[in-house]
């Protein structure tokens, strides 16, 4: 999925977890996955490097769809279905 793509998706539950270094936005991301159902989209707003492989890894871990990584200007949003 293209950056394009992943803009237009909608967004049914937003993380913000920038003022957080890892293990941080993954343990938001852990909590927050909870409030959706199957099939919304959750995004993970972190200013964290390393939370670009560990979100993937953990979609992959559990059966989420990961849908891709956008970089914005001093933190990535992370897309994930669950």
């Amino acid at each position: 999925m293209n950056v394009e793509e992943l803009k237009s998706i909608k967004i049914d539950k937003s993380v913000d977890a920038r003022g957080t270094s890892c293990p941080g936005p993954l343990l938001a991301a852990k909590k927050a996955i909870g409030q959706i159902e199957k099939g919304q989209v959750m995004e993970v707003l972190s200013a964290d490097e390393g939370t670009k492989r560990d979100i993937p890894k953990w979609c992959n871990k559990k059966g989420f769809e990961y849908l891709g990584t956008i970089e914005e200007s001093g933190f990535y949003r992370i897309l994930l279905r669950k």
